[in-house]
């Protein structure tokens, strides 16, 4: 990995910190506020071993969970994000109208 790339993942990453137990947000709202497109931000989370990085938390754009989250697959995300009390809608989606999480990066914060 280059150093520039290297760089942009730290971004996702520390971005990704913030997202609030219970909440989540997509991959296209963490790109927009790091200057990535949603699939950087993929592979950037998908390349994750830190605990500490709640990778959990990201969705895709209709709420599905990641088929292939890299720490157990759908079914382990879906688990975590249960325990933090966010609902589904089917299986798959997140419940997106009570779960979303888009407040804190408009300002950058």
């Amino acid at each position: 990995m280059g150093k520039q790339t290297a760089k942009i993942f730290v971004k996702v990453h520390e971005f990704v910190k913030k997202i609030p137990k219970g909440q989540v947000t997509t991959y296209g709202w963490v790109g927009r506020q790091v200057g990535v497109s949603p699939r950087v931000v993929g592979w950037a989370l998908h390349g994750n071993k830190d605990p500490q990085i709640s990778c959990h938390r990201v969705v895709n754009r209709e709420g599905r969970v990641a088929v292939n989250y890299a720490f157990g697959g759908g079914g382990e995300q879906k688990k975590k994000l249960l325990l933090e009390g966010v609902t589904f809608v089917d299986a798959t989606h997140v419940d997106l109208e009570k779960n979303i999480w888009e407040d804190m990066g408009k300002n950058g914060d």
